[in-house]
């Protein structure tokens, strides 16, 4: 069972707070929101999951892997911030193929699980002769990256913002790509989005973060949307 927790996890640049957590849990099978305001520490947190920049002081623990102390935790967990995770030089076969072999895939296993993407690609990804990823636009730069993600099928899933760019088509066809991920595999995925609806109609479980802080944590009813509504709309 795949298991997340953060404890006394800050982050300070010079004596500016940008985030504290004194105890985070997250267990296998929840989909986990966050949303905030800009510089409500959303980005932060999970690069500091990820071992991207390092804590102030405490510790992010992933499957009794400390992410800081060793890399066990990456042959489970996979994640897109943003396109600085491309290898952008690349097609997206190719980056894919670059991928799937880091994972102990092989073409005709990664050309299988490439085809529950296709209605997300829509056409516009795979087949595409020379086009190179720096050359695709920003929405299909968003999908390569994405399910890239999901083409390793890992245990523990970090989106930032992922369906930022995407035409409304695709921001649909993404909520069931991670639903159904997660009606066959017993993972944990957190998302981070500015879009109420999107985070509300995907999640079991929210927190809203300001200042660096988690202000609520809570299990995702009927009422969470018009709750975080009323809440930002006081801001």
């Amino acid at each position: 069972m795949s298991s997340i927790s953060i404890q006394q996890l800050s982050k300070y640049f010079k004596t500016i707070k940008v985030l504290d957590i004194p105890l985070l849990e997250l267990n296998a099978g929840e989909v986990f929101g966050v949303v905030g305001n800009n510089g409500a520490g959303k980005s932060t947190l999970f690069r500091l999951m990820l071992d991207l920049i390092p804590p102030t002081a405490g510790t992010v623990t992933m499957n009794n892997c400390v992410v800081n102390e060793n890399d066990e935790w990456k042959n489970f967990t996979g994640a897109y911030l943003d396109q600085s995770f491309l290898l952008d030089f690349l097609k997206p076969e190719e980056y894919f193929y670059f991928i799937g072999d880091r994972y102990g895939l092989n073409k005709g296993e990664i050309n299988a699980r490439l085809e529950k993407f296709t209605s997300f690609f829509g056409g516009e990804v795979l087949g595409q002769k020379r086009k190179f990823i720096r050359d695709m636009s920003a929405g299909n730069k968003q999908k390569v990256g994405i399910a890239g993600v999901f083409l390793i099928e890992p245990k523990i899933i970090i989106l930032d913002e992922p369906f930022n760019a995407l035409d409304p088509t695709s921001q649909m066809v993404l909520k069931n790509l991670i639903i159904d991920y997660h009606s066959s595999h017993d993972a944990i995925t957190l998302v981070s989005s500015h879009d109420l609806n999107h985070i509300t109609a995907l999640c079991t479980r929210i927190v809203l973060m300001e200042k660096g802080n988690l202000i609520k944590d809570t299990v995702v009813d009927g009422n969470t949307l018009s709750e975080l509504q009323q809440y930002f709309n006081k801001l």
